[in-house]
């Protein structure tokens, strides 16, 4: 990592307010002091806390649909609450193998596979046994995951005697707890497993293994227990416990690695089964009721920042578990619950605030597998994948954790530069710079923790995450934020400078002009290579927007601003076809491709971009968007049907977005597409399917566009409310881009009250229908407008 881009890191103590304070330097998994205590917290009680619940445990052999899962963004766990014989699959966001794959094959891309560009994998297995704790004696059982609180618990009664289980991933103590309660006594055992054939050791009350895999990692983890009353000890490779009234055990695991390319991707002074042990011993030390109350002010701190009330379900929709709630709505598709399509909002919340928080952010499946041959090796995919787990964070309130993506592009950066330099213009490689030039960075449409890529070079790749970063700017308006990202844009924009070719086109009026175009590349995911694709061609238009911007916000690289801003004036920008009415997809009037694909790639200047919007653009090119919008359908995968939400929401079609939002809550049944009992979302691969976490968060999202849409320059309150929601509800600390966020409430499908806060902008226009106001504030000013 350069020694700016360091001292950016070290500077950077949580952006858009209230944020998450970076550590210091050290790698995310090291010896550090112990959190500070807070002197009391509001923990919400059960019958006023928001949550997900159920009447019967996680079966393990369906784990990834039914399991729920806890994280401290580093630390993640799939929990099960079987009161005779509980699971918890452990992962560490940087348990990955391969390197940084800096090879190329003989048609000059990238390898992908286990060994080479390497996975993310499962870290361990624990199993908490009480025997005796099943059958007709068991009673009145409940599991539950709060999300007020951040707490996953159990409770039952065993012939008639109280019981509770609680599990939660702390932030602060770098631990995963489970507390044993209630008013009987505990007695079984704790075994701990790695997943690589490791050997467990116990000395005294505590287990661990450690190992290194065959990239050089090295990892352990281990765990140790307490109890109040009876006995604890180690006992035949386990911890037994016997006669206890409350049992509690802390987990932790984890790595060497860190976000430092100078190092290799390595802490030479970590040594992870001395810093497991330490903290599990550590945390084991501290009373129970004090662990939860430092998690729960941590998590709160996140959560609270955000609220959504979308109107009042029926008692009968509260009594249904939510497995049922979701079955249900879906079967009775004319009754809304909008509680329940509140709350999935909050879930999505829930997953960004345990799944991000420090230097690595969230992949296909967030930091939750449930074994190490995850599909598409759970990486970070550049074409949608990434992107999406992090539209909800702004918009939700979370905007600190997305710096989580924005460090790990920094730590990066040095490797995908060196990489691009010496590979990318591979006389193999079809998609490299026919002009020869080569400048800045690139990556494929796999990229790994370790600087490697793999798969097929992603020219466009570093534009749509140069552009995830960005929209975090947008919100917060950050400037030392800006200074974190600036080298990326850069990069970035000088490899898009070497990198367009141009050409010459006639406009429809017979008028011939020169032009310049991508090189050959590849509409995400289908159709044949072309030059100029839609795809391409808006986000290279988005991004020298956003380097003009920065440069003239941090006052550098003026010439180099002004070359690209003449650059972006000669970019070719899409049509409207003659032949299919649709907003082109290739430089072509026709259709190359599926139409009905699960990719929206031609309307990526729609959203997220903004170079088309609905209020500025010309009707025809409005109508073409629609048109291929229209011709992609209503269905399709998750995260897909969240795109297309997001979609008609910017067209004002509130009913299409909200039945896209429900597409996305509908039950996944027999390996199809849709949601689980835990309410991971579902990818269908026909006989199987695959957790994907992006339609969890691009879901989320999709229901807040309805509510707010924002750009610089513009917050418009309700522009697609749906019937369902119109009743009356509200949303406070909702993030506006332009540096604000909004508190809102609403009657009879139309806008009551607004609130405008500043968390770093000074002029906006309020838009409510035909109402417009002009907002001028200073940072950190409110205002609040009734809405006639």
């Amino acid at each position: 990592m350069p020694a700016s881009s360091r001292r950016d890191f070290l500077r950077l103590t949580g952006a858009a307010g209230g944020g998450l304070a970076l550590t210091g330097g050290l790698p995310p998994f090291a010896a550090h002091a112990a959190p500070v205590r807070p002197p009391g917290v509001d923990i919400v009680p059960q019958d006023e806390a928001t949550t997900i619940w159920y009447r019967t445990p996680a079966v393990e052999a369906r784990i990834i649909q039914e399991a729920l899962p806890v994280g401290n963004g580093r630390l993640g766990a799939l929990v099960g609450c079987d009161p005779e014989d509980d699971f918890l699959y452990l992962t560490d966001g940087a348990f990955w193998t391969g390197g940084t794959n800096d090879t190329v094959t003989e048609d000059g891309q990238l390898p992908y596979g286990k060994d080479d560009f390497g996975s993310f994998g499962l870290l361990a297995k624990l199993r908490v046994a009480l025997p005796g704790h099943s059958g007709d004696r068991l009673t009145d059982y409940r599991r539950q995951l709060d999300l007020s609180n951040g707490v996953v618990s159990a409770t039952y009664r065993l012939r008639g005697v109280r019981h509770r289980r609680e599990i939660y991933a702390s932030h602060p103590d770098d631990v995963v707890v489970i507390r044993l309660s209630g008013d009987g006594p505990h007695t079984g055992s704790i075994t701990l497993a790695g997943t690589h054939g490791e050997t467990t050791s116990g000395d005294r009350a505590q287990l661990s293994f450690t190992g290194t895999l065959g990239n050089g990692l090295d990892y352990a983890a281990a765990v140790t227990a307490v109890g109040t009353g009876g006995r604890v000890r180690v006992d035949s490779g386990k911890i037994t416990f016997d006669g206890c009234r409350e049992v509690l055990i802390t987990v932790c695991g984890g790595t060497n690695y860190s976000p430092d390319a100078a190092q290799h991707y390595r802490d030479p002074d970590t040594v992870p089964l001395a810093v497991a042990r330490a903290k599990v011993t550590t945390a084991a030390k501290v009373p129970a009721d004090t662990l939860l109350r430092t998690h729960v002010a941590d998590y709160q701190r996140l959560y609270n920042r955000f609220s959504i009330d979308l109107g009042t379900s029926s008692q009968v929709q509260r009594s249904l578990d939510s497995w049922s709630r979701i079955a249900v709505r879906h079967t009775d598709s004319s009754t809304p619950d909008p509680e329940l399509e509140a709350v999935y909002v909050q879930y999505g919340r829930y997953l960004t605030i345990t799944g991000s928080r420090d230097w690595l952010p969230m992949n296909l499946q967030g930091i939750w597998v449930h074994n190490n041959e995850p599909d598409w090796y759970a990486d970070y995919h550049t074409d949608i994948n990434i992107q999406m787990n992090y539209w909800l964070a702004d918009p939700a309130g979370l905007g600190a954790n997305s710096l989580a993506l924005a460090t790990y592009c920094v730590s990066q950066l040095p490797v995908w530069t060196d990489v691009t330099k010496r590979l990318f213009n591979n006389e193999h490689n079809r998609f490299r710079n026919s002009s020869g030039k080569i400048a800045g960075w690139a990556i494929a449409f796999s990229t790994n923790i370790h600087g490697g890529s793999g798969w097929v070079w992603h020219p466009s790749g570093n534009a749509w995450l140069c552009n995830s970063l960005w929209r975090h700017y947008e919100y917060s308006q950050d400037r030392s934020y800006l200074e974190l990202i600036y080298p990326v844009l850069k990069g970035a924009a000088e490899f898009w400078q070497a990198r367009l070719i141009p050409t010459t086109v006639t406009d429809p009026d017979g008028t011939t002009r020169e032009v310049l175009i991508d090189d050959t590349a590849w509409s995400p995911e289908h159709g044949g290579d072309s030059k100029g694709i839609t795809y391409a061609q808006e986000l290279a238009w988005e991004l020298f927007e956003e380097f003009t911007t920065a440069s003239r916000v941090l006052g550098r690289d003026a010439e180099l601003a002004s070359a690209l801003a003449a650059t972006q004036a000669k970019l070719y920008l899409p049509r409207v076809s003659p032949k299919t009415g649709w907003l082109e997809e290739w430089m072509s009037p026709d259709n190359l491709g599926e139409t009905t694909h699960r990719h929206l790639s031609p309307l990526i200047g729609f959203y997220p971009g903004d170079r088309i919007a609905a209020d500025t653009s010309p009707a025809a090119l409005l109508e073409g968007v629609r048109a291929l919008l229209t011709a992609r359908g209503m269905d399709s995968y998750g995260w897909a049907c969240a795109w297309r939400s997001l979609c008609w929401s910017r067209l004002k079609e509130a009913e299409k977005a909200y039945q896209l939002y429900l597409t996305i809550l509908r039950p996944s049944m027999n390996n199809g597409n849709g949601t689980s009992a835990n309410w991971f979302d579902m990818y269908s691969q026909g006989s199987y399917t695959i957790f994907q976490i992006d339609a969890n968060l691009g879901g989320a999202t999709a229901a807040l566009e309805m509510i707010l849409y924002s750009r610089p320059g513009v917050i418009e309150l309700l522009p697609a409310l749906p019937a369902a929601w119109a009743d009356k509800g509200s949303v406070t600390g909702v993030g506006a881009r332009g540096g604000f966020e909004v508190d809102l409430s609403w009657r009879d499908g139309k806008a009551k009250l607004a609130t405008i806060r500043s968390v770093g902008g000074t002029t906006t226009e309020l838009h409510a229908g035909d109402f417009r106001k002009k907002i001028s504030l200073k940072p950190h000013e409110s205002v609040t407008v009734r809405i006639p």
